[in-house]
């Protein structure tokens, strides 16, 4: 039984794992700075509990802001902040990091670290008793930290190649403040609960797909070129 939720449990990430390295056809990645990544973004779920449980003492709040403190600043500032650290700990300043969609695979590849030990632990452990607990998150909370994180690396990428420091500031600052502004709005509409509230979460998650595609997209497409130039 406990091996079936753990199969569940990590499977998405698995997947989205591999099709973000076959995504990256032209220049691929070490599979070593890939694996340590992956790992050192799901060992993230440590010092990332700590702090949430650590912010969650000060939500004073009651209501619909106790929930949007929960959803941005708890869970969305948090997880994002450590996803984003652990890229620039391990990949940011490696020479393999050498395109822009580089920014993405790495980011991706923390989150979807994370987002697997978050899994691991809601659906082995919390609610192994709740077999849609796993499809669930297997379709909408694997795929969303995957996408929060290509936003994360489209910007990370933008300040890594920018030569005007200045600027290259601002698009760090963006590669938190953005994937945690989705995050929050993904997390709040998921905790309201309510039904008309909820009534946006599919457009959002259209959303989601669409705008990260088309980060994706535009960095595969320089990917591509910069190949060519290179042949």
């Amino acid at each position: 039984m406990y091996l079936q939720l753990f199969v569940i449990a990590v499977l998405p990430g698995i997947a989205l794992a591999l099709a973000a390295y076959l995504t990256d056809r032209f220049d691929r990645e070490p599979l070593s700075l890939l694996g340590k990544v992956f790992l050192f973004g799901a060992l993230s779920v440590i010092p990332t509990a700590l702090v949430e449980g650590i912010l969650s003492r000060f939500n004073i709040f009651i209501g619909v802001i106790g929930i949007a403190y929960t959803a941005f600043i708890v869970a969305g500032f948090t997880e994002e902040l450590i996803k984003r650290f652990v890229v620039m700990k391990f990949a940011f300043k490696n020479p393999a990091f050498n395109e822009k969609l580089d920014g993405i695979i790495y980011a991706v590849f923390a989150s979807l670290g994370f987002a697997t030990a978050e899994n691991i632990i809601y659906v082995v452990f919390r609610f192994a008793t709740n077999p849609y607990v796993g499809l669930s998150r297997g379709i909408f909370s694997v795929p969303a930290h995957m996408l929060f994180a290509v936003t994360m690396g489209y910007y990370l990428s933008l300040s890594k190649f920018c030569i005007y420091p200045k600027l290259s500031r601002v698009y760090y600052r963006k590669a938190l403040t953005v994937p945690l502004v989705l995050h929050g709005i993904f997390d709040f509409i998921l905790m309201y609960g309510n039904g008309f509230v909820f009534l946006v979460f599919f457009p959002f998650i259209i959303y989601l797909w669409v705008a990260n595609l088309r980060k994706l997209n535009i960095y595969y497409k320089d990917s591509k070129e910069r190949s060519s130039n290179l042949d």
